[in-house]
C-alpha cells in the first residue's frame, strides 16, 4: 500500500490529512475544530465532582 493510502481522513472534511495540519487537512479545518470546542459543541463529559467542588472549604493557607 502507498503511503498516500496510509493518511487518515480529515475529522471535519474527510480529504487526506496533510503532515502539517495533521490530524486535519489545512488550517481551516483545524480553526472549524477549535472553534467547535471553545463554542461548547464538543463537551468532555463530567464526573459530578464540579458540585462538589463548590461545596469544599477554603484551605487554611488560602483563606487569608
Amino acid at each position: 500500500m502507498s503511503a498516500a493510502g496510509l493518511r487518515a481522513a480529515c475529522p471535519i472534511c474527510r480529504k487526506p490529512a496533510h503532515e502539517a495540519f495533521r490530524p486535519f487537512c489545512s488550517r481551516r479545518c483545524a480553526d472549524i475544530d477549535l472553534n467547535r470546542w471553545l463554542s461548547g459543541v464538543y463537551a468532555v463529559p463530567g464526573t459530578g465532582g464540579e458540585e462538589e467542588d463548590e461545596r469544599r472549604e477554603p484551605d487554611a493557607e488560602t483563606a487569608g
